[in-house]
């Protein structure tokens, strides 16, 4: 289980600038739940997995995974329990290195460094398995440089990659907001393939609210730093792309917008 226990994060703080986003927060993740997390522009979704995976820091307040306190875990140890895949296509992968250098340095995520060659020869045939189940021919491209590749591509890497070792979350963040409609749908399709296939607890973060609908046991509205709808199991089941959007039109009515 994910816990946020009363959480504080100031932005700018002691400056006419100050500003507060989350106040007293609190949100507890249950092991296996895929949550889409929706809000406008400034509500605190990209904020709240960044507190997660400690690219930000909090001000007061606690973060539990397990049980265990993480709260000053710095990133790096953090990112051996959780994977993330970026709105970037680029962030997930390196493009100046080849598709099997690129799964080969994913492969070996959280191991100690030594002399021994990066990219182990030996893991190939898996690599190529695990590429084939993408559908994208990725498999006899091995020596390709990751950086020609197409957005979706690199996406898809970017979420195998993320998944190859054994991790507790998936954080997914605005993962499809960069590609076109069709190869958008190919990734999402595949994120929950992924996810059931490794019963992966899931945050995602996203724009596409029919996305959110659709996929995931769990939906989450932010506003201001507060999530204002929270759904899931039965109840998220039937939740209409209507409905959130009522709720967008209403929380624009009372911001005066």
């Amino acid at each position: 289980m994910l816990e946020l226990n009363h959480i504080h994060k100031y932005y700018n703080a002691g400056t006419v600038n100050e500003m507060c986003l989350f106040e007293d927060f609190s949100l507890s993740i249950e092991d296996g739940q895929f949550v889409s997390v929706v809000g406008s522009n400034g509500s605190g979704k990209t904020s709240l997995l960044n507190i997660i995976c400690g690219s930000i820091s909090v001000d007061a307040g606690s973060i539990q995974i397990g049980g265990k306190d993480i709260t000053h875990m710095p990133e790096f140890k953090r990112q051996q329990r959780i994977g993330r895949v970026y709105q970037n296509p680029a962030m997930g992968t390196c493009p100046s290195m080849t598709i099997l250098e690129n799964m080969s340095l994913a492969d070996n995520k959280g191991k100690p460094f030594n002399l021994r060659p990066g990219t182990n020869r030996k893991q190939v045939d898996f690599y190529r398995e695990q590429l084939s189940r993408l559908g994208l021919g990725l498999e006899d491209k091995m020596d390709v440089k990751v950086g020609v590749l197409s957005g979706g591509q690199r996406q898809a890497m970017a979420l195998l990659m993320s998944t190859m070792t054994p991790i507790e979350f998936l954080i997914l963040d605005e993962h499809t907001a960069a590609l076109d409609p069709k190869t958008a749908e190919i990734i999402m399709e595949l994120t929950d393939q992924v996810v059931r296939e490794k019963h992966l607890t899931t945050i995602m973060v996203t724009h596409n609210l029919r996305y959110a609908v659709e996929y995931g046991n769990r939906l989450l509205m932010m506003h201001q730093g507060k999530a204002v709808m929270d759904q899931a199991g039965e109840e998220k089941g039937a939740v209409k792309v209507e409905e959130i959007l009522e709720k967008f039109n209403e929380i624009s009515v009372e911001c005066g917008n």
